[in-house]
């Protein structure tokens, strides 16, 4: 098992992202407030914090991974898996509000807020008072960061863009495409100039 994880997106979905790691895929699982922070394009770098779960079939066993923007927010989520009738799926889906509105409404002994977390009915929020209230002062300290939206592109970008789309590359791959050649060349003003270096770069690399 490891505890963080860094490589390439390939595909993301709305609970889960696909990394390219040394080629090997690696699909994480992630939280829906953390899914909300990872603003990042295929073909784009990822780096994650992760926890490792085996999943036993008979005598067959297989790893299921949960991402997660920094250790702070993998604490509070082993933190959950300590409440006995709570599982990694549980706390994954419990995760969709920020973690120190979660951490408050523990501490509080707020069970209404707790039902309001996807999958938790009232037995599963007592659980979690009863377990964790008094022991998560460190989460309550964490200021959430706002999500980064990505920036947004040029003008010229969206006329490059719409070539790129003619010529039948995936809306993803094409934007990822222009803001990495944006990035490492922010002096392009037109979109013929964009054109020309990704052409360029795509011929470096084949």
């Amino acid at each position: 098992m490891f505890a963080r994880i860094a490589g390439t997106l390939i595909e993301r979905g709305p609970e889960s992202v696909v990394l390219d790691v040394a080629g090997l895929g690696y699909e994480v699982t992630l939280p829906p407030c953390v899914a909300e922070k990872i603003v990042a394009s295929p073909g784009e770098p990822v780096a994650l914090e992760v926890y490792s779960v085996l999943n036993m079939d008979g005598n067959a066993g297989r790893f299921s991974y949960y991402g997660f923007t920094n250790a702070v927010e993998r604490a509070f989520f082993e933190a959950l898996l300590s409440v006995a009738s709570i599982g990694p799926r549980s706390a994954a889906r419990a995760f969709s509000q920020p973690m120190s509105r979660i951490a408050s409404a523990i501490d509080r002994g707020d069970h209404a807020f707790l039902k309001t977390l996807p999958g938790i009915g009232q037995q599963k929020a007592r659980d979690i008072v009863a377990k964790l209230q008094g022991k998560v002062a460190r989460f309550l300290l964490i200021r959430e960061a706002e999500p980064q939206a990505a920036p947004p592109m040029p003008d010229f970008a969206d006329e490059a863009l719409a070539v790129l789309l003619q010529l039948e590359y995936k809306r993803p791959e094409a934007e990822a495409m222009i803001r990495k050649t944006l990035e490492s060349m922010p002096e392009i003003r037109d979109a013929e100039t964009l054109l020309a270096e990704i052409y360029r770069a795509k011929a470096k690399a084949s």
